[in-house]
């Protein structure tokens, strides 16, 4: 192989081209961008940055001296693949062949119809968009944020800190509901009660108002609430329409075997695009978080070296962290299979506490919130509970 295009130039796919090197790889790499920026860190975008605690030079994810000897295209959009040949389409009208792909593009955040149109609006995916929103927070007044997820969780506390008026509305049972289940969202969500912060739960958002600005958010139920800024956080959608007509499987996401291999030979995926074939799951699955990103790019970069021939380990299982209100909550492992969970360290009264997930008796996933030393120690146990497991042929 003596070329290879990774396409995304985010943690994923700076961790496939560090991958990428670290087995051997000495050929040429051309890592292509949508943004200008050099890779860096998503997950202080909605806390220390949002927050003013820390500049833009500590996001970058890359060190002063490190040199992938790669051919940056920053500003530059993948528009088609033609699978077959490996042939990448630019959004300048010029075409890139690479005798292998590393398809790593993530997500993009979802939309309101026309919501954007309105100053005042954000999304919070990217750099600039956590720029407007920082300078918009400066200003104070009344924030409303639609949808419960770690963003939006995260921004509430965020903004709760630089002392504005937050109301947080979720269609959910309760905010966190979709990734831990009800009963521990609910648990978690105390912190924002805690602090301060309403919420309307069970609600979805009809609209919004205002003409120059916005001014007021309008629930499924027909009341408005006052805002003068809005977050929507209402999820995400993998960044897969260009590969339409790619011969790559496409599904929530690119289809993909539990090492990343797609099915087309010599492209592989890795990332929030990416949907791998979980075997505990039996299905595939987007793993939409930092560290899913990082671990990764290792085995697709394996599979995609080998020929398919071989995928490396299996990755852990889904782990992931948020910071809120000075409180650290972390997750492994699952919550769709579980048929019950427990508390089993500290209290949920005391905003500590660990939560074991079990199928049928068998430990599936681990909540910890301010549990950090006993919640690693789960997290390894479930990770060994994978050993043994092989991926799946797509």
């Amino acid at each position: 192989m003596k070329s290879v295009a990774i396409v995304g130039a985010s943690l994923a796919g700076l961790s496939a081209a560090r991958a990428l090197r670290k087995q051997g790889y000495a050929g040429r790499l051309l890592i292509i961008g949508e943004e200008a920026h050099r890779p860096y860190d998503r997950p202080p975008l909605s806390k220390e940055f949002l927050a003013g605690s820390i500049g833009e030079e500590a996001l970058s994810l890359e060190a002063e001296d490190e040199d992938l000897g790669a051919e940056w295209l920053l500003g530059t959009r993948a528009t088609a693949l033609d699978g077959p040949s490996r042939t990448l389409g630019l959004d300048d009208g010029s075409t890139l062949g690479a005798d292998g792909i590393v398809l790593a593009t993530g997500a993009s955040a979802r939309e309101l119809p026309g919501a954007r149109r309105l100053p005042g609006v954000h999304l919070l995916r990217t750099l600039d968009d956590a720029r407007a929103l920082r300078r918009d927070l400066r200003g104070g007044g009344r924030l409303v944020v639609v949808g419960g997820g770690f963003v939006g969780a995260e921004v509430a506390s965020t903004a709760r800190g630089l002392g504005l008026d937050v109301t947080l509305v979720q269609s959910g049972p309760a905010p966190l509901a979709g990734v831990l289940g009800t009963a521990m969202g609910r648990a978690v969500s105390l912190l924002h009660a805690d602090h301060g912060v309403r919420m309307l739960c069970g609600t979805g958002v009809r609209g919004l108002t205002g003409t120059d600005r916005v001014s007021g958010v309008v629930l499924a139920d027909g009341r408005t609430v006052p805002a003068d800024i809005v977050v929507l956080g209402i999820g995400s959608r993998p960044c897969t329409d260009w590969l339409d007509g790619s011969s790559v499987a496409l599904g929530d996401g690119v289809v993909c075997t539990a090492s990343g291999a797609t099915s087309v030979p010599g492209v592989v995926a890795v990332g929030d695009c990416a949907s791998w074939y979980d075997p505990l799951l039996g299905t595939g699955r987007r793993v939409e978080h930092w560290s899913g990103a990082r671990d990764r790019a290792p085995a697709a970069v394996t599979t995609l070296l080998s020929g398919g021939t071989a995928g490396g380990e299996l990755p852990r299982p889904p782990y992931f962290w948020s910071d809120q209100y000075g409180v650290r909550i972390q997750f492994t492992g699952y919550t769709g299979p579980a048929d019950s969970v427990a508390i089993e360290e500290g209290a949920v009264d005391d905003r500590s506490f660990l939560a074991v997930y079990r199928q049928a008796g068998r430990p599936v996933g681990a909540l910890g919130v301010n549990r950090t030393r006993s919640f690693m120690r789960w997290r390894r146990q479930l990770a060994g509970a994978r050993v043994g497991q092989q991926p799946a042929v797509l």
